[in-house]
Order: structure tokens, then C-alpha cells, then sequence
């Protein structure tokens, strides 16, 4: 196969030209070879990199985590429980993500429904975004628990940070809390 412009090597990939100057910028594919006249070329090689990282971005992979992942395939020696344990850590941030989705729709809908909706100044769903937080909540960010780990020493996936868990929003925390005594019973 013979070399690609960033074109057909974009059409190739599902990917935009201004995408594939960024994975290079990013350090996720090496930097193109180049024409006397400065056109960037491109081999199979790379146009499977870039359908890699495409592929990974739609399962919501971040940037650390696709290069991880894309050391991990180039690497014919790798240990499947590597690959296992970057995909995994992503995982439980989605399920992670989903469960704070679930959190804050039920505090929304809470809120919704404590607001009248009609011609009144008067919304609970405003006095409760301007309700001061609870101490605890008010913390600066450097006095928060980290929320990241690393990933199991040894693996071949060194340095890869992980979100074992992650803080709800301040906001969100006191939302949460006032829905939680708002819906239950006196």
C-alpha cells in the first residue's frame, strides 16, 4: 500500500485532517513522514493507530488511558491482564459517572417538582443553588482526598492514573443532600 496524504488518510481513519495534527501533537502517532514539498504521508501503520485512538475516544477513553492502550498494542510482549486493567479502571469511572447521572437527575427532578412554576418570584429550585454549602464541602480543592490511584504496580500500564472515585460536585453534594431531606418524611 502506498503512502496516504492526511486526506486519504483521514477519509481512511473516519477522522478529520485537524484531528490527526493533534493525535501527532499529543504524541499518540509519531509525526509524518513529509514530501520534499512539505505534505505529510502516512502508512497503514498509521492510518490502524489512528482508528485505534478514534475507536477508543468513542468509548469514551481518555487521551493518558488511549496511549496507554496504544503502547500496550504495539507492544508484542504485553501481558493481556495490562489491557484488562486500563479497560477495567474505565469501566468503574463510567459506572462511576452513570451513578452520579442517576444522583443528579433524581435531585434535579426533586427540585422540579418543589418549584410551583408559575407567575411568583418565589423557586425553590433558586434558593436551593444559592444555599450555603455544608463545611465539609467548602474545603479548597488541595484539601480534598485525591480521587485518583495508580494503577497496580508491575503492570505493564505504569503510570497510568485511574478515578477509583470521584467527588461529587459541591453544588450537586448540597443539592443531593437537600433532596435527600426534602423527598423523605418528617
Amino acid at each position: 500500500m502506498s503512502p496516504m496524504s492526511i486526506s486519504q488518510a483521514a477519509a481512511a481513519a473516519a477522522v478529520t485532517p485537524k484531528m490527526i495534527r493533534h493525535y501527532e501533537s499529543l504524541g499518540l502517532i509519531p509525526r509524518a513522514e513529509r514530501t520534499e514539498s512539505g505534505y505529510r504521508l502516512y502508512t497503514k501503520r498509521e492510518v490502524d493507530m489512528l482508528r485505534f485512538v478514534r475507536q477508543a475516544r468513542a468509548l469514551g477513553f481518555p487521551i493518558p488511558q488511549i496511549d496507554a492502550l496504544l503502547r500496550l498494542w504495539r507492544d508484542d510482549h504485553r501481558e493481556s491482564r495490562a489491557v484488562r486493567e486500563v479497560a477495567r479502571a474505565h469501566l468503574e469511572e463510567l459506572q462511576q459517572r452513570r451513578t452520579e447521572l442517576e444522583e443528579m437527575t433524581a435531585t434535579l427532578e426533586a427540585l422540579v417538582d418543589e418549584c410551583a412554576g408559575d407567575d411568583k418570584a418565589c423557586c425553590p429550585i433558586l434558593t436551593q443553588l444559592s444555599a450555603p454549602l455544608p463545611a465539609r464541602l467548602a474545603l479548597a480543592p488541595s484539601a480534598r482526598p485525591s480521587t485518583l490511584k495508580e494503577v497496580k504496580p508491575g503492570s505493564r500500564a505504569k503510570g497510568v492514573r485511574r478515578h477509583t472515585e470521584r467527588p461529587l460536585h459541591h453544588a450537586h453534594s448540597a443539592l443531593e443532600m437537600w433532596s435527600r431531606s426534602a423527598v423523605s418524611p418528617l
